[in-house]
């Protein structure tokens, strides 16, 4: 298994008239481990700013002055239909909601709305777009038929039509936020596939393999989270573990089928939230992700 982190995601785009509304929103994006954020106050600067900057997503208030969001949505729909639109608006009214998913936006938040709900809508979106990406950068390999990373697959020594495919599908998802679970029998070569994966990816930092089989809960935590001082006996200090060592590179966990539940609820939680609690603490930490 390999968990990217690191490379520099595209950015979400908020757009609201109201200074306050778009420093709040921004700050909760950015505490929730979103870092790449744009925000715009004067909604005549929205398609300008498309035309030389991808975002990943953004989120879109109704009521603004010179160009209203409905509007908006309209355009952006046409123009950038790969883009997915959350509506955050004071407006709450059935009928515009249903008018405002009809013209193509992706959620309808009503303000105020809760941390939680609005965090879970964005990270959707941003889901929903490197998913559309990765099938679009598919479909055109598959189109084209040739390796862009020759050289990432260079220790892989094959000839094999059924080979050369799943080589152009990583070529792909190494370029996606996304964890990545690559299955196999003993020797296949899993950890290579991985590091063809983080090879293509671009990512600066390190790649950091560990096999993970046999380690009991507590050893599993104090490898991947690290532990705070005094965490058991011998503690002496602080020490990060390897999701800290692996930032802004990747993490390849070899076989993870092999650990147990209790490691695998912590997995779950660092691969979903991106959150994750070195031993003796009870502070989360946040993953480092682009």
């Amino acid at each position: 298994m390999s968990v990217k982190t690191g490379k520099m995601p595209l950015p979400v785009l908020l757009v609201d008239d109201e200074a306050q509304i778009l420093k709040s929103y921004s700050v909760l994006l950015r505490s929730a481990g979103i870092k790449q954020v744009l925000t715009v106050d004067d909604s005549r600067q929205v398609m300008p700013l498309l035309e030389k900057q991808e975002v990943a997503a953004i989120v879109l208030d109704l009521s603004m002055p010179h160009v209203s969001g409905t509007r908006l949505l309209h355009e952006i729909a046409n123009s950038h239909p790969m883009v997915p639109v959350i509506i955050l608006t004071a407006v709450n009214d059935i009928e515009t909601a249903v008018e405002c998913m009809k013209s193509g936006a992706f959620d309808y938040l009503v303000k105020p709305v809760e941390r939680s709900r609005f965090e879970a809508s964005v990270r959707r979106a941003l889901d929903f777009h490197s998913l559309r990406i990765e099938v679009l950068s598919l479909k055109r390999s598959l189109l084209m038929g040739d390796l862009e990373n020759e050289e990432a697959f260079s220790s892989i020594i094959t000839v094999n039509k059924k080979m050369r495919a799943i080589f152009q599908y990583v070529e792909v998802i190494a370029a996606t936020q996304q964890p990545v679970l690559i299955t196999g029998e003993t020797g296949v070569g899993k950890e290579l596939f991985a590091r063809a994966v983080h090879d293509i990816s671009g990512r600066k930092g390190e790649f950091v393999a560990v096999n993970v089989a046999g380690l009991d809960d507590t050893m599993f935590s104090d490898t991947l989270f690290g532990h705070k001082k005094g965490a058991y006996t011998g503690a002496d200090e602080a020490r990060e573990g390897l999701i800290a060592h692996a930032a802004g590179g990747t993490l390849f966990l070899d076989e993870i089928g092999d650990t147990n539940e209790s490691s695998q609820v912590k997995l779950l939680r660092l691969l979903q939230e991106q959150k994750y609690y070195p031993l003796g603490s009870d502070v989360p930490k946040k993953a480092t992700s682009g």
